[in-house]
């Protein structure tokens, strides 16, 4: 079994005893780790590679930042830019092959408040995501977009679906653009495998969200067609999110024949 995992760590220099603790309890092979909040040479390299990981990751000062880790498979970088805009510099997307696999993790724009140039912004994100995709797909090798994309897909994944009605992670523009991005022949694996349960990866630090259980589901894999039958399992961390000085997002984790 190959366990790939994903995991919004919120700031991983201040979550970096979270991360190990759940590093060691979960020993997934594969980990994608969003909203780093740090510089490239911030990034705690000598902790991870301890904790027994290779790494790769592209950081940013204060936001943002991506990375994949790999317990014993070697990791080959291919490139740590979405493609379609020159001007953008936020580190939002790191793509790696691992093994015979192609593992994308990115971190999709907020995109709140709604309207604006954020919310702008997210969509055109979007609109290169799905069209880097679609290159993904034509090279016929197994692939896995993996991360927090920043969307309910669903009013299954919200627990209050009519607040969240003009939110930028709801807006039905870019449930669209998700959907849009599934029908290229992308599988959505966690609903793949529980596809009428309610289940949550995120819950706000205000109004007792966690206590409350009202979440979102915002961490997806998209696996490409070659994943489909090898789909043996996967869930979600929920304990990590009631651990101290813990990230608003639980890990996610899918296992793979």
């Amino acid at each position: 079994m190959l366990k790939i995992a994903s995991y919004n760590v919120n700031g991983i220099n201040g979550r970096l005893a979270v991360l190990l603790k759940w590093l060691e309890e979960a020993k997934p092979d594969i980990v994608c780790l969003q909203e780093l909040k740090a510089p490239n040479d911030r990034f705690p390299l000598a902790a991870i590679q301890t904790a027994g990981y290779q790494a790769v990751w592209d950081g940013q000062k204060s936001w943002n930042g991506v990375a994949i880790l790999s317990r014993s498979l070697p990791i080959e970088e291919v490139r740590r830019v979405l493609p379609g805009d020159k001007e953008d510099v936020q580190s939002r997307y790191l793509e790696a092959v691992i093994g015979k696999m192609v593992i994308s993790c990115l971190y999709c724009p907020n995109g709140n408040p709604y309207p604006g140039e954020k919310f702008e912004y997210k969509l055109k994100w979007y609109k290169r995501l799905t069209a880097h995709a679609k290159k993904l797909l034509e090279h016929d090798v197994p692939v896995i977009l993996v991360g927090d994309y920043n969307v309910m897909p669903t009013a299954l994944d919200v627990y209050k679906p009519e607040k969240y009605i003009n939110d930028a992670l709801f807006r039905e523009e870019v449930r669209e653009a998700f959907d849009r991005l599934l029908k290229q022949g992308w599988s959505d694996a966690i609903r793949q495998l529980f596809p009428g349960e309610i289940i949550y990866t995120f819950w706000d630090y205000f109004r007792h969200a966690w206590e409350r259980n009202a979440g979102l589901r915002l961490d997806h894999f998209l696996m490409s067609p070659h994943l489909t039958d090898r789909l043996n399992g996967g869930g979600v961390d929920k304990h990590v999110r009631g651990w101290e000085k813990t990230s608003d997002h639980a890990p996610v984790w899918i296992e793979l024949k």
